[in-house]
């Protein structure tokens, strides 16, 4: 009985994202095609920057749900000290390493861990607190109050939560911007007497 060949399995192709600013700028970097990883796009990263250039030199930074990383690397290219990534899944995990890797960035870390494990095992204080969880569940509730003890005096905090999901905290300041993913709606909004959160809806 003659056996038809096997097809052969390509590998899956890694998709791009673009540094847009600092000395990596320009640079196309992979990232592991994982289900629901959306990176945040040019022209919201270009608005978050341009908060926070004043605030990146030597900043020691914490990229959870870092997926593809974008954040984090966009703050390493721009003057960042170092940069935390937590990531869960193992091949975006695998794939922002060896971006680090090829980059030549030895002050970015990557954790193949939840950030609720992440947070809970370290006792490690930041400057800049980038989160960018799930839009199914309400994680992003859950890590603001897993950081308590995590955030440096005058932290900032950058969360991405659902267009339509309300803020609990006071707004300071809005800007209203479109991306890849519709509009987008960025709150900057006190979080405690210590920190600050910028909070992007999309």
């Amino acid at each position: 009985m003659s056996r038809r060949p096997q097809r052969k399995t390509s590998p899956q192709t890694l998709s791009q994202l673009r540094i847009i600013g600092g000395r990596w700028r320009g640079r196309k970097l992979q990232f592991a095609p994982v289900e629901g990883l959306r990176p945040t796009g040019d022209r919201l990263r270009e608005t978050l920057f341009n908060w926070l250039q004043f605030h990146l030199p030597d900043a020691r930074c914490l990229d959870l749900f870092a997926g593809s990383g974008a954040l984090g690397l966009e703050a390493l290219s721009r003057g960042a000290a170092e940069v935390d990534f937590v990531e869960l899944n193992r091949s975006a995990a695998q794939t922002l390493g060896d971006q680090l890797k090829l980059l030549g960035a030895d002050n970015g870390r990557v954790h193949h861990a939840s950030a609720a494990d992440f947070l809970a095992g370290t006792a490690a204080s930041y400057d800049i607190v980038f989160m960018d969880p799930p839009f199914a569940g309400d994680l992003w509730q859950q890590t603001l109050a897993a950081l308590t003890g995590h955030l440096a005096e005058g932290a900032l905090v950058y969360v991405e939560t659902p267009v339509k999901r309300p803020s609990p905290y006071r707004r300071t300041g809005r800007s209203k911007r479109r991306s890849g993913r519709g509009r987008c709606a960025c709150d900057c909004c006190a979080l405690a007497a210590r920190s600050q959160i910028l909070r992007s809806s999309v």
